[in-house]
C-alpha cells in the first residue's frame, strides 16, 4: 500500500478527498497530526472538469464536477470535444454515406479516386469530353442531319428525331437546321411537306426558340433564288411553310409585314405574298392545318375507293396507262392496292365486253411489272372477288362466265397463277321438272 502526504490540503471531518480521479483516505492515527497518510484507489477515467480556487489561508480547494457529455447514438460529432460537427472526409468516407458532393452527377459509375482498385485512368476524361463537345462543322452537319430527315420521312416519328438532335451540339446551326429541313422537303411530295411542318412545330419550344425560327426562315428567303433553280414552285411552297408556321404559333404574324418595302428579289416577294394571302383569307388559320392535303392512309376508305374507281373509268376512256399509274402513285396507299384489282375485275364484269377485259388485264400487267401492285396484293384482290361472287351475281347474272373468261386472260398474261386459277368458283346449272328429270332437281358437276 502506497502512502502519500498531503498536509493541510486534506479535507476535515474524515471526508475523503477525490483528486484527478483518485480517492484519498485519511489515517486516524493521532500521533501524526501534522502528517497524514492517504491510500490512493484507482477509478475508471471519466470526462471530468476540474476547477481549483485559493482562499486567504493558503488552502487549495479542488472542486470536481463529474459531467458526462451527452452523445447520441448516430451523432457525427467528435467524441473528444473537438471539431465542428461536420461529417468525416466531407461525406466521402465511412459506412452508409453518399460520397462527395456532386458524385451522384456522374452517371457513368466510373471511379474518381486514384487509390480505388477499380480506378481506370484511361477513362477519366470521358465525361469531360462529353460535356465539352465541339460544335459541328458544316460538312458534319449535312452528313448527320440529312440522313436523319430522310429516315424521318420513312417512320414519321418526330420524337425520335428530337432525341437524336439533342445528342448533337448544334449551337449556331439551329437556324440552319430549319433551312435545311425546308430545302429537303421541296424535293419531296406533299405528304413529306406535311411531316416537315409537324416536325417544325414539335421542335419549337424544345430545341428551337422564337429567334431561331425567325433566323431560319430568313435564311430560307435568302436562298430562295437558288432553290427556285431546282424547284420552280419553291416560292409558293416556301410561302405555304411560312403561313403554316404562323398558324402553328411558331412565327408571329408580324414576321411577314416587316419585309414590306424591303424586298428586292421577286421570288422572295412572291413567297411573302403567298403567305399573306393564305393568312388573310376567311378562316385562314383553320384551313392552314390542311394546307398540304390529307395524304396516305389518313383519308377515309370510302374516299380512296371513290378515287380508285374514278381513275379506272378514266383509264377505260383514255387508255393512258401512264396517267393511271401516276394517279395511283399520288394516292400513296400501297397497302390498299388490292382494291385496284377488285374494282378492276368488278368493272369488267359489269361492262361485259372483251375490250374492257383486255384493257384491264393490260393495266394490271403494267402495274405488276412496275412492282406497284405486289403479288400478294394481286392474290388478295382476286380472292376478294371470289368471295363476293354471290352478291355480284345479283347485278350481273352471268358473272361466273365473265369471271372465268377474264381469269383466263390474266393467267395467259402471267398475272394470275395456276394455283389461284384453280380456286376460281363455278356455279352449277340446275335442271327442273320441265327438262324430264321426274320432278327431281339435279345438280350438274362442274
Amino acid at each position: 500500500m502506497s502512502k502519500v502526504s498531503v498536509g493541510n490540503a486534506l479535507a476535515q471531518d474524515g471526508v475523503p478527498l477525490e483528486m484527478n480521479g483518485n480517492i484519498v483516505d485519511q489515517d486516524d492515527n493521532p500521533e501524526n497530526s501534522n502528517e497524514r497518510t492517504v491510500r490512493i484507489i484507482k477509478k475508471a477515467k471519466r470526462h471530468i472538469k476540474q476547477r481549483a480556487t485559493t482562499n486567504g489561508n493558503d488552502v487549495v480547494t479542488v472542486n470536481v464536477e463529474n459531467k458526462r457529455l451527452p452523445f447520441s447514438k448516430n451523432s457525427r460529432k467528435s467524441r473528444n470535444g473537438r471539431g465542428r460537427g461536420l461529417p468525416k472526409k466531407g461525406g466521402a468516407g465511412g459506412k452508409g454515406v453518399w460520397g462527395t458532393p456532386g458524385q451522384e452527377l456522374f452517371a457513368d459509375s466510373s471511379v474518381r479516386d486514384a487509390h480505388d482498385p477499380n480506378y481506370d485512368s484511361d477513362n477519366q476524361g470521358a465525361y469531360i469530353v462529353e460535356k465539352i463537345k465541339p460544335e459541328l462543322t458544316q460538312e458534319e452537319f449535312e452528313k448527320i442531319v440529312g440522313p436523319l430527315f430522310l429516315e424521318y420521312f420513312q417512320h414519321g416519328i418526330s420524337q425520335d428525331v428530337i432525341e437524336d438532335l439533342e445528342d448533337l451540339k448544334l449551337g449556331k446551326w439551329k437556324p440552319k437546321l430549319l433551312e435545311y429541313m425546308i430545302s429537303i422537303a421541296l424535293d419531296h411530295k406533299a405528304t413529306h411537306r406535311e411531316m416537315t411542318s409537324v416536325l417544325i412545330s414539335d421542335l419549337y419550344g424544345k430545341m428551337l426558340n422564337h429567334s431561331d425560327m425567325g433566323k431560319g426562315f430568313d435564311e430560307v428567303l435568302t436562298r430562295l433564288s437558288d432553290l427556285t433553280i431546282d424547284t420552280p414552285d419553291a416560292p409558293t411552297v416556301v410561302g405555304q411553310f411560312i403561313a403554316r408556321a404562323v398558324a402553328d404559333d411558331c412565327l408571329p404574324p408580324k414576321y411577314i409585314h416587316k419585309f414590306k418595302g424591303n424586298v428586292d428579289c421577286k421570288h422572295q416577294q412572291e413567297a411573302l405574298d403567298k403567305a399573306d394571302v393564305l393568312l388573310s383569307q376567311k378562316h385562314g388559320i383553320v384551313r392552314l392545318d390542311n394546307i398540304w392535303g390529307t395524304g396516305g392512309g389518313i383519308r377515309p376508305v370510302k374516299y380512296l375507293i371513290k378515287q380508285i374507281v374514278m381513275l379506272l373509268k378514266e383509264y377505260l376512256s383514255s387508255g393512258d396507262i401512264a396517267e393511271a399509274t401516276r394517279c395511283l402513285r399520288e394516292l400513296e396507299v400501297p397497302h390498299f392496292h388490292h382494291e385496284v384489282v377488285f374494282e378492276a375485275t368488278v368493272i369488267v364484269l359489269e361492262d361485259s365486253s372483251e375490250r374492257s377485259a383486255e384493257m384491264m388485264c393490260e393495266l394490271l400487267k403494267s402495274l405488276a411489272d412496275a412492282a406497284i401492285i405486289t403479288s400478294e396484293q394481286m392474290v388478295q384482290g382476286f380472292r376478294r372477288v371470289y368471295d363476293n361472287m354471290p352478291d355480284l351475281c345479283l347485278d350481273v347474272p352471268n358473272a361466273y362466265v365473265l369471271l372465268e373468261r377474264f381469269a383466263n386472260i390474266c393467267h395467259r398474261e402471267g398475272i394470275l397463277s395456276a394455283a389461284l386459277l384453280k380456286e376460281l368458283p363455278q356455279r352449277g346449272r340446275k335442271r327442273f321438272v320441265s327438262e324430264g328429270d321426274g320432278g327431281r332437281v339435279k345438280q350438274v358437276d362442274p
